[in-house]
Order: C-alpha cells, then sequence, then structure tokens
C-alpha cells in the first residue's frame, strides 16, 4: 500500500440517494473478463491501444490510471494525490479522457478507472495539474479541514482497525467517508464518470475505508451495480481482512500474486493443482488477481517485468487457470521506483522509449483468447511430474501445458479435445489430436504450450 494514492470526484449536484440494494458483480460481467492495467498511459494512448491490440485480442477491460487532477511532478505517485475531481491530471483532460472512453467502447473494450477517493494530497500545497490552488485539508469548492479524519498521524497498527481507517496512509489527508457530505462528494465524482460511460471502478486504499462507507457511497451511484473492484491487501492477523468487502463487488487476492512469486521462483509448478480457493484465498467469484500491479512490481512482492520467463510463465498461468479475474499489468521499465512514466506518458510505440506493454507480449496477449474461448470449464485431465512440469485441460475446450523445467520435455498428453488439428498460440505451430484426444509434442525449457477450440490453424 506503499505509495497509493487516490482519485476523486468532483462534488457536483447532489446525487440522489438510490435505495435499490447493491448487486456486487462476481468477476467483471460478460464473457470477456481478462483486464489489460495500462498503467499511467496517456488517455489518448489508451484510445489507440484499445482499437490496435485490446480489442481485437480479445481483452474484456482496460483499467486506466487516476484521471482526477493531482498535485505537480513527474514520480508517478503524483497521480494517487488528488487535490480536485476535475478530470486534468498528467493523463489528458475531460475531452481526451471522453474520446477514449467513446474508441475503447467501440473496440469492443469496456473502462474502468482507478479511483482514489480515500484521501487526497499530502504536503503544504501548492497548485495542481489543472490550475486550482490547495492546501493539506483545504480544496476550494472542494473539501476544508471539517470533512478530513481528526488523525492526523500516519496509520501505524494494522492490527487496530480505527488507526487503519481513520489515520493517514503514507502522511496522505485522510477523507472522513462517514460524514454525509463527503460521502455525497465522492459519489458526485464517480457519477461524473459514469456520466462519460465509465464501466467500472477499482477503489484505491479500499482497505483504509470502512467497508459500510463504501457500500453507501456505491449505493448513491447512477449505476449501484456498477463493477466495483477493491484493493484489500490481505495481511495475516490484521484488523481489516478483505473478505468484510466482498459485499461490494470484487476484492484484489494478494496472496495469489505473492504465492505465484514463491512456486514460480523456489517451489515446484506441481503444487498449483489446486491453486486459488484450495490454499484458502478468496472465493474465485469475488476474487480480483494479478501477477503484479504498479506497486508490487516496485516494492518485490512479486514477480516483474525483469524476471523473465518465470514471469511470463505465470501469466499463461493466470490466463489458462479458472481463478478470478486478471489484469494484466502493463507498465514502463524503471530503476527508480518513483519514475513517473516516458515521455509523459504518450505511448508512441510499444517496446519503444522503455514501454513494456506486458499486455501486447504475444506470449500473454494469445492466452485472452484462449481463457474467452474456455470460459465455464473446469480443470480436467491434469498431469505433472512432481516438479515444474504440469499440463491441464479446461474441459472439452482447451489445453496449456508449461515447462518450467531447465531441459525440454517431450511427452504424449492425454486431453478431452475432439480430434482435429489445432494451433499452438504460444509459438504458432501445430498440434495434431487424435481420436484418443492424445497428442504428443516437445517443449522447450521455460516454454509453453496452449490449444483451444475454434483455433486449428495458425
Amino acid at each position: 500500500m506503499a505509495r497509493r494514492i487516490l482519485s476523486g470526484a468532483l462534488a457536483l449536484a447532489a446525487t440522489t440517494l438510490v435505495m435499490t440494494p447493491t448487486v456486487a458483480h462476481a468477476s467483471p460481467p460478460g464473457t470477456k473478463d481478462v483486464t489489460a492495467v495500462l498503467f499511467e498511459w496517456k488517455f489518448a494512448s489508451v484510445a489507440k491501444e484499445c482499437t490496435n491490440t485490446l480489442g481485437p485480442a480479445g481483452y474484456g477491460y482496460v483499467q486506466v490510471s487516476p484521471p482526477a487532477e493531482h498535485i505537480q511532478g513527474s514520480q508517478w505517485w503524483t497521480s494517487y494525490q488528488p487535490v480536485s475531481y476535475k478530470i486534468a491530471g498528467r493523463l489528458g483532460d475531460r475531452t481526451a479522457f471522453q474520446n477514449m472512453v467513446n474508441t475503447c467502447h467501440a473496440a469492443g473494450v469496456k473502462v474502468v478507472v482507478d479511483s482514489v477517493v480515500n484521501h487526497m494530497s499530502a504536503g503544504t500545497g501548492s497548485t495542481g495539474t489543472g490550475g486550482s490552488s490547495y492546501t493539506k485539508y483545504n480544496y476550494p469548492g472542494l473539501y476544508s479541514s471539517y470533512d478530513f479524519d481528526d488523525c492526523t498521524s500516519q496509520v501505524s497498527n494494522y492490527s487496530d482497525r480505527w488507526n487503519v481507517q481513520h489515520c493517514e496512509l503514507v502522511g496522505l489527508a485522510d477523507l472522513d467517508t462517514g460524514e454525509e457530505y463527503v460521502r455525497k462528494t465522492i459519489a458526485g465524482y464517480l457519477n461524473d464518470l459514469l456520466t462519460l460511460g465509465v464501466d467500472g471502478f477499482r477503489i484505491d486504499a479500499a482497505k483504509h475505508i470502512d467497508t459500510a462507507d463504501l457500500a453507501n457511497i456505491k449505493s448513491r451511484l447512477t449505476n449501484p451495480s456498477v463493477y466495483w473492484k477493491q484493493e484489500v491487501i490481505y495481511g495475516a492477523g490484521e484488523a481489516v481482512q478483505p473478505t468484510e468487502y466482498t459485499g461490494n463487488g470484487d476484492v484484489q487476492e494478494f496472496r495469489y500474486a505473492y504465492d505465484l512469486k514463491r512456486v514460480f521462483n523456489n517451489e515446484n509448478l506441481a503444487y498449483l493443482k489446486n491453486y486459488g480457493e484450495g490454499w484458502g484465498y478468496m472465493s474465485s467469484s469475488v476474487a480480483g488477481v494479478f501477477v503484479d500491479n504498479h506497486d508490487t512490481e516496485r516494492n518485490g512482492s512479486t514477480l516483474n517485468y525483469k524476471d523473465g520467463a518465470n514471469y511470463t510463465l505465470a501469466n499463461v498461468f493466470m490466463l489458462a487457470y479458472p481463478y478470478g479475474a486478471p489484469d494484466i499489468n502493463s507498465g514502463y521499465e524503471w530503476s527508480d521506483v518513483d519514475a513517473g512514466p516516458p515521455n509523459g506518458g504518450t505511448v508512441n510505440a510499444c517496446w519503444q522509449d522503455g514501454w513494456k506493454c506486458q499486455h501486447a507480449w504475444p506470449e500473454i496477449k494469445s492466452m485472452v483468447a484462449f481463457r474467452n474461448a474456455t470460459r465455464g470449464q473446469a480443470v480436467s485431465n491434469w498431469w505433472d511430474n512432481g516438479n515444474d512440469a504440469i499440463a491441464f485441460g479446461r474441459g472439452t475446450k482447451g489445453f496449456v501445458a508449461i515447462n518450467h523445467e531447465s531441459s525440454s520435455l517431450t511427452r504424449t498428453y492425454q486431453t478431452s479435445l475432439a480430434a482435429g488439428t489445432y494451433c499452438n498460440v504460444q509459438n504458432n505451430t501445430t498440434v495434431a489430436v487424435n481420436s484418443s484426444g492424445q497428442f504428443t509434442a516437445t517443449l522447450a525449457a521455460n516454454t509453453a504450450l496452449a490449444i483451444y477450440s475454434g483455433k486449428s490453424g495458425c
């Protein structure tokens, strides 16, 4: 949670309180549940990527970084310190944002907004990216000192619920979300985004907001059943637990990413046979999963793009295995963990200027269509060698094999697929499945194979 800073909401006209009970979607609604998280991409660049890559690849959602006006500075985390709820951040203005939403929708991609509503800024204050003046605890026309929690010291004790939810996360002015005015104002911001066509929200630092406060805010939305994904980091023995928030919507399951790092780096892939609920995680129907996100790739708690095949294969496994709703983190190269995006967020082309574009890596991108094609199919025909080679089917719809060993592996696999020729989308070679559902293949070290119904030619 270390450097998270939320995006807020424009205090628009008073929002009508909707009395309809909140409906929590069990993973993003629709037939495509993979989200490309284009971290710190300008909205104009996101729009192009929806058209060129995300839509054609089958991504259901794109998640954009916080759009609200924020403190000035080149660091990425300035986007997480809002000073108003105007769409006037580094990544684009209201017109660019609206164009992005429209363009992504035309490409069949829905838009999720990373939403910072736990807090405002830290520091002494100045002028925001949109020209608004502010000081900590005073945001003219939006919030005054009366709208913040009384605790002005930093969160210091995660075994104390009150401390976690009323004190300041890394010195950020903590909004009193128990107040009527604050709730109405945050809902106003989110409703403003809904008028622009937004399809869902990631609630940043949700752990630091009482779940009842978030439920109240969500109930005020013009679409109270909108997709809702909450950042609540699991901590053993902590006072606030992720399961408290599942009544509002999905919750990000951080243990999934932590354990994938340990398994791919130091343990056996064979252990993944019952991954997910079998490991004590939240129900698959309410879990948001990822290999890494913008925080964890920097703090070392998960794999990241620097981990080579371990990282790529972990993403392949996540997309192939039916647990939770997956996010694909797509950011930029960094050596300084605070460094902001190249070119101020403009992506002229993938794999240039430091942009990593993990969502477009062939091994990862090809698995989005695999996931869509195998939706609703349980794991079948599991095989492992007791070590770092695994294979499993997705019912009658698909089959994947991963060789994380240090040498190549040749074997015959049993599937539930119909006989025929299939395309291994990992390397665009053909695979022949016989009338018994078997095929023989050789996988080089640290490679994968993935075939699915409907994809015969390469």
